[in-house]
């Protein structure tokens, strides 16, 4: 059992704007929350009707799932920020929700990736037979992939030991140990390496993919034109909530962590990177209201099922043709699983 030593507050701090933090960023994450729920909710209940036939659903209902969960960790923010909760809620923000809140982030991102690769080896390498489109292989890799992010964060947990009296304020770094220091370090980096190797494979094979559909149809002598607005829309869809929503934070992140694990930041150098952290985490956060328009636009049985639920006609020229070949049928799958 580790023993725990009670910690004081100290006794300079750096002067924070409360304005900003206590009142524009929690109703902020209010809105998110709001959006995020909705929106998730409404997913979540559309993909009930969604059969996991195929491996990249599967790893959409993760997604899902991640999304979802993360959402519920908002409202502890929000009330520790604008100070309305009790100053234990401050502790269980630091210990438990906050790190639960990046787990889910950092789910999210991982599956998207393998929804790429998946995408990359079932288009460009179509003529390679592989496990890897199973749906029993992606729901064992989708478990290994929850459980590998919780053992990188559940030490983050463990080492948040140090007790604390009550007080006003409370910063997250001063409740770890020594050892809970090192390892939200060593843990931060290990997470942003992990999103900067996600981001690069999503561009290395969506430019994949995108050349070999081109190439495909200009054989078939298809409207290439046409085939191109449809791959760009999907493709842009991911690579812009990746850009717009993690690669701030992810470039903010790294010296935001060296200035609460280091002594040689000045006060408002702390301060400037709190702030910068703080609006690109939000940013971070409002990935969970924008992932559901990707379902909409790379998932064909979440359209469907959802124009359905709602009455909303489908466009006859959606419906596939029943004298394409299997080689065009994949590839017009393809598409809109990008």
């Amino acid at each position: 059992m580790i023993n725990a030593t009670t910690i004081q507050p100290p006794e300079k701090s750096c002067s924070r704007n409360t304005l900003i933090t206590q009142q524009i960023i929690p109703a902020m994450y209010c809105l998110v929350f709001l959006a995020g729920i909705l929106f998730n909710g409404v997913s979540g209940w559309i993909f009930l009707y969604v059969p996991s036939s195929k491996s990249f659903i599967v790893y959409l209902k993760n997604i899902v799932a991640a999304d979802f969960l993360m959402s519920l960790t908002f409202p502890f923010k929000i009330l520790s920020d604008s100070g309305l909760g009790p100053w234990q809620l401050n502790v269980f923000v630091c210990r438990v929700s906050a790190v639960f809140f990046y787990v889910n982030m950092y789910v999210s991102i991982v599956f998207f990736g393998l929804i790429s690769f998946d995408r990359y080896y079932k288009i460009v390498k179509s003529l390679l037979s592989s496990f890897i489109h199973s749906v029993s292989y992606s729901k064992a890799l989708s478990m290994l992939v929850w459980l590998l992010m919780l053992v990188l964060a559940v030490p983050n947990i463990i080492l948040t030991n140090q007790s604390v009296k009550e007080v006003t304020h409370i910063k997250c770094v001063e409740l770890k140990n020594e050892l809970g220091q090192k390892w939200h370090k060593a843990s931060n980096y290990i997470f942003v390496g992990m999103f900067w190797v996600v981001f690069l494979l999503l561009i290395i094979f969506y430019t994949a993919i995108t050349r070999k559909i081109f190439k495909s149809h200009l054989k078939s002598r298809r409207n290439s034109i046409s085939v191109k607005k449809k791959s760009s829309r999907n493709i842009f869809s991911i690579m812009f909530v990746f850009i717009v929503c993690f690669v701030p934070y992810h470039i903010a992140r790294i010296p935001y962590t060296k200035s609460q694990t280091e002594d040689n930041y000045t006060c408002h150098s702390k301060e400037i990177l709190f702030y910068v952290k703080e609006f690109t985490l939000l940013l971070s956060a409002a990935n969970v209201c924008l992932d559901p328009i990707i379902y909409f636009f790379l998932c064909q049985p979440f359209r469907e099922i959802l124009c359905k639920k709602l009455h909303i006609p489908l466009k006859a020229q959606n419906v596939l043709e029943t004298s394409k070949t299997k080689r065009e049928t994949t590839m017009h799958e393809s598409m809109d699983t990008l």
